[in-house]
């Protein structure tokens, strides 16, 4: 068929009313069953989606697989889930608009569809029925006209017969004349009806065919063109859609290849290095044991004392890989003291300070505790920052809020802020303890030709370089992490460095001397003074207590661990920390 010769159901199709009935509805149906098609085309996505975010979630690192983590086949496999989840949601996507933008509106048009052919087949079935019943009108009026003309024949015949007849009287003749005449005029009434009804439906026939039904048929060419456009509509959106997203999808592939790349097989050689290194050298050989010659084995044990393995060890002797023995380890309390009595001070249980882990493990994981701490330290300092100037604003305006309501929290920060404090003490002096213990096996080591551990501060082998050593040292000193030199620290936390190094040699000194130590320097000039908001009592070591409504001189403003230097007014001029958040403070003006 030419394709530039516009079709035109009216004039063409003009006798095929109900074959078009039918065709349109097939292909309304047709429509609905693509509908039905792209639904069931986005159930599959939502279902692929939900299984690859499955897939994603049930391979997905658990938390007891954490350590494997650092290992970059494992930071490739987490990237790749991770571009397996953003591709779930990427046909997730492609579900919501073939919904939103398709099935939705498709099935708003085959309503449509439906209602528009219903009501042109409704307009249609009229015109058929009218014409019809015209036409059966036209065809009595038909068979009236055939009846009156048979019996106005018949009638004439008959008065012509009786006419002719000489033995009939004139009256009947005269009968017959009448009865001729009689249906003769109802011959010409019936034809004239006849007449009438076939000029009726004639034009009602001219009208149905060349008006009535070629607008019927129109409205069903548009529609059914209506639906095909729209078909072909469609398809063109369904894969707009889905090319979409191809660019995301191609980005999540490149992901992917980027998560491929990131393998490292040296590096990942390193990592099992540095994970189970136990920071000891194999054993040197084992010496030829002669025996005496008169048969005695006086010291034959003794030469081979230092590869004795198992659970009879000397207090304090070394294992077959130059460890210190259980017994030969003491457990250490918490730092000076400071922060309660030797009675009540902190006992490990031999994981606590990783005691039960292999030298070079040993420090890695102190290492690692040690700056945690740290960073803990400084969000809590920021928080009580953070509380502190909100306090301030009260103060100035109290038509903000009441500075009483941050009260808890600052005393609940300041306590949180003391206790990882003396956290960050306690694992600083494992941390010493486990270096000087590195050295001291060394050394041991050295001089009984037992195998040697490298584990020393500056070895090229150690567990941790020298340069990762002085950045913990460094770090030690900062205001972050309890143990600066400010003498505006926490009680604990009141010396400074050299006062620190000492006491790591000196375990033995009590704490009063340590705090005569601190305060042998000359008195410090106050900054101001401050009152007493609440009662104090001494809780640990460097502190003074007070009453309410008391006066004490600032010597030290609060350096972020919730603690203030004070010093009495009169009397014996007692120094030492009180809670920042317990008095009110007025600075002298400079």
């Amino acid at each position: 068929m030419d394709s530039q010769v516009e079709a035109n159901w009216g004039t063409d199709l003009w006798d095929q009313f109900d074959s078009l009935a039918g065709h349109t509805l097939r292909g309304i149906d047709f429509l609905e069953r693509y509908g039905a098609f792209v639904k069931d085309r986005a159930l599959i996505e939502v279902d692929y989606a939900a299984k690859l975010r499955k897939l994603a979630k049930t391979y997905n690192p658990k938390k007891k697989e954490d350590e494997d983590q650092q290992f970059t086949t494992c930071k490739s496999f987490k990237m790749l889930l991770n571009e397996v989840n953003d591709l779930a949601g990427q046909h997730e996507v492609i579900a919501e608009n073939f919904q939103a933008n398709v099935i939705k509106e498709l099935s708003v048009l085959v309503k449509d569809l439906r209602e528009d052919r219903k009501k042109s087949l409704v307009e249609g079935g009229k015109l058929q029925t009218n014409l019809a019943n015209q036409i059966e009108t036209l065809h009595k009026s038909k068979r009236a006209y055939d009846k009156a003309y048979k019996e106005s024949e018949k009638a004439t015949e008959n008065f012509h017969k009786a006419d002719a007849d000489l033995n009939l009287s004139r009256a009947e003749v005269e009968k017959q004349k009448f009865n001729m005449g009689t249906k003769s005029q109802m011959c010409d009434s019936a034809k004239n009806d006849y007449a009438d009804q076939l000029q009726r439906t004639n034009d009602l026939q001219r009208q149905h065919y060349r008006s009535g039904m070629p607008d019927v048929f129109r409205q069903l060419q548009d529609l059914e063109e209506k639906r095909i456009k729209s078909m072909r509509s469609f398809i063109h959106c369904c894969v707009d859609i889905e090319r979409k997203v191809f660019p995301i999808i191609n980005k999540c592939l490149d992901g992917i290849e980027r998560a491929a790349d990131v393998i490292n097989e040296k590096e990942d050689a390193a990592i099992v290095v540095e994970k189970f290194k136990s920071g000891f050298l194999p054993p040197e050989d084992i010496p030829f044991e002669e025996l005496p010659k008169n048969g005695s084995d006086n010291g034959s044990s003794n030469n081979i004392n230092y590869i004795q393995v198992g659970p009879k060890m000397k207090d304090g002797g070394l294992t077959v890989k130059g460890t210190i023995s259980g017994k030969g380890m003491k457990k250490r309390t918490g730092l000076f003291n400071i922060f309660g009595s030797r009675g009540n001070a902190t006992v490990t249980d031999g994981k606590d300070d990783f005691s039960d882990l292999a030298p070079n493990q040993r420090l890695k994981k102190l290492r690692q505790r040690v700056r945690e701490l740290q960073t803990k330290i400084q969000q809590e300092t920021f928080a009580r920052d953070g509380l502190l100037k909100m306090k301030s604003v009260y103060e100035a305006n109290p038509a903000l809020g009441n500075p009483m309501t941050v009260e808890g929290q600052l005393n609940e920060s300041s306590h949180k802020l003391e206790k990882l404090q003396q956290d960050l003490k306690r694992y600083m002096d494992y941390l010493d303890e486990a270096q000087r213990n590195s050295t001291q096996i060394q050394n041991s080591h050295s001089q009984t030709n037992s195998p040697r551990l490298v584990n020393g501060r500056n070895h090229r082998n150690s567990g941790g370089s020298a340069a990762e050593e002085e950045s913990l040292s460094s770090c030690s000193n900062s205001p972050e992490s309890g143990l600066g030199r400010s003498h505006t620290s926490l009680p604990g936390a009141d010396f400074d460095q050299d006062q620190y190094d000492g006491h790591h040699h000196h375990q033995n000194d009590t704490e009063k001397d340590y705090y005569d130590n601190i305060y042998e320097s000359e008195a410090l000039p106050p900054l101001g003074v401050c009152k007493a908001l609440y009662p104090f009592d001494v809780t640990s070591e460097g502190s003074i207590p007070m009453i309410e409504n008391e006066e004490l001189h600032l010597i030290e403003l609060d350096q972020g661990d919730g603690w203030t230097r004070v010093r009495r007014l009169a009397g014996d001029s007692e120094e030492g920390f009180v809670p920042t958040s317990y008095i009110e403070i007025t600075l002298y003006n400079t």
